[in-house]
């Protein structure tokens, strides 16, 4: 049974130690189910499984019992060169991602060649219930439409989001920090207009000014624009 080979084989890849860091840093993760094979290690076993024809089963058998294993579906899909097929895949495994590890390095390639099936996705993914996936679809949103597809409804559709789940507001405030460094002056507005949630406008604040894709001066205006903690 191919579950139980690659259990085997992850087990095998083990890092105690980086198992240990890592549980740190995913705390809503049992660290019981924390195997602690590395990124690269991970990357690499994606890459041959993607060869298997019985990979399917493996796919099939949701949930996982490991995180590294959700961790590895996660390259998988990512690795997958047909997009119907990718995106089935993602669709019926979101439900299941359940920390931001396995939600942000989850990022298909092939999505490049298909922006526009996807900013329909995105659409559904960011209303959903479910807090990683909204998470994703912000991520995907902010990966794939800040440079040459970037429209200015995709902000607004953003900041119209409303949560009181750290992960979906933490990655809303990625976006505009990342919109500012990469759309400043469409995504300037936005903070000067405090159309975010406090915490969520502050915290978008504070992780541009950290990029060194704006500039002094931006800095400083940005940060004028801070709200007070109210006392």
């Amino acid at each position: 049974m191919l579950t139980k080979e690659i259990q085997k084989s992850l087990f095998e890849l083990q890092d105690e130690k980086y198992r240990d860091f890592q549980s740190k840093l995913i705390p809503t993760v049992d660290s019981k189910k924390m195997i602690g094979v590395r990124t690269p290690e991970l990357r690499k076993y994606a890459k041959e499984l993607l060869k298997k024809e019985e990979l399917q089963s493996f796919l099939n058998e949701l949930p996982h019992s490991y995180f590294d294993e959700d961790q590895l579906h996660a390259f998988i899909i990512s690795g997958m060169k047909d997009y119907e097929k990718c995106m089935e895949e993602l669709e019926r495994f979101l439900p299941y991602v359940n920390n931001w590890a396995t939600c942000d390095q989850m990022s298909p390639k092939v999505f490049k060649k298909h922006k526009k099936e996807l900013a329909e996705k995105i659409k559904i993914w960011i209303h959903s219930d479910e807090t990683y996936t909204i998470r994703f679809g912000i991520g995907m949103l902010m990966e794939h439409f800040l440079d040459e597809d970037f429209d200015p409804a995709y902000p607004e559709m953003v900041t119209l989001l409303r949560s009181d789940e750290y992960y979906v507001n933490m990655m809303i405030a990625w976006y505009f920090a990342t919109a500012l460094a990469k759309q400043y002056d469409k995504a300037l507005p936005y903070m000067e207009k405090h159309r975010l949630d406090d915490w969520t406008h502050n915290k978008a604040i504070q992780k541009a000014v950290e990029s060194y894709r704006i500039t002094e001066e931006q800095k400083k205006y940005l940060k004028s624009l801070k709200i007070p903690r109210s006392s």
